[in-house]
């Protein structure tokens, strides 16, 4: 080796000497884990106490939250952070180890879930394995949504409410309104009530028009085959149920379909009826 080889392999030896000789001074345990995953019962951990083979080994948290190791015996994992069960074995461990070095980490998630249910989805579970959003569920949710009332939808969290009405962040992309999932987050979509448009009245094909986010009363006049000639295109109403009572929206069509004034063109909602009435004259 030439001297400029053995300057440097000097270096990394005394680097590595002043490292353990600090981690033996600060009596701490190293930690290599992700800040924040909470441990929960079925989680799988590796646990490794630096040069002690007997105490790197696998665990499964049991459905007590416990788990078991050599030469301790029972140990609580659940509700703990790695690195804060890392603290926990290193206080343990030092009684019968010198200036223990210990690593968890977790190698197997069971714990982190997400649950799923209402009639406007296919209930089901969603594994948290990583940090996810709501708008990344409800995507992976495909076209099992769409007859979903996203209005309604609601996140709970330990028996609050943290997000509700998921129309805007879905249907219309406010990404502004996504937020974290955690684990054991429930997210309720119900399904919507009456799916149909019923446009009545003077128009050529009076009908039942299946209802799709973000219809609108022109598009719903257009799929029932617009206008008869009798009728008052500015005598046009939606009527709406809103909290048990019928709500009428009037609508000047004519300003809508012969001036463009999209300010007529109202959004729809399930189960509304629009009617066109027709001209005395």
């Amino acid at each position: 080796m030439d001297s400029g080889g053995a300057v440097m392999a000097f270096k990394v030896c005394r680097f590595c000497m002043v490292f353990f000789i600090l981690v033996i001074l600060l009596g701490q345990p190293v930690s290599s884990n992700a800040e924040g995953y909470i441990i929960g019962a079925g989680d799988t951990l590796q646990v490794s106490v630096w040069g002690v083979d007997q105490l790197n080994f696998t665990a499964k948290v049991r459905p007590d939250g416990v788990i078991t190791v050599p030469s301790i015996g029972e140990v609580t994992a659940v509700g703990f952070q790695p690195k804060d069960l890392e603290t926990n074995l290193f206080e343990k461990l030092k009684k019968t180890v010198k200036n223990p070095i210990v690593t968890v980490s977790v190698t197997g998630i069971t714990n982190s879930k997400v649950y799923i249910f209402g009639g406007g989805v296919k209930s089901g579970i969603f594994n948290l394995d990583r940090k996810t959003t709501l708008l990344q569920i409800l995507c992976n949710l495909g076209g099992g949504i769409k007859n979903a009332d996203l209005k309604s939808a609601y996140v709970l969290r330990n028996s609050v409410k943290m997000k509700t009405d998921f129309y805007n962040l879905f249907i219309t992309g406010e990404t502004s309104e996504d937020i974290p999932i955690e684990s054991n987050d429930v997210i309720f979509i119900p399904r919507l009530g009456d799916k149909n448009i019923y446009v009545l009245g003077a128009v050529e094909k009076p009908s039942a028009i299946e209802y799709r986010e973000g219809m609108t009363v022109m598009e719903a006049i257009l799929k029932a085959g617009g206008f008869t000639k009798f009728a008052d295109q500015n005598d046009t109403v939606i009527a709406r149920k809103e909290n048990g009572k019928t709500v009428s929206i009037a609508v000047k069509a004519k300003e809508l379909f012969n001036k463009a004034d999209l300010s007529q063109n109202f959004e729809l909602n399930p189960g509304d009826y629009v009617l066109v009435k027709e001209s005395l004259f």
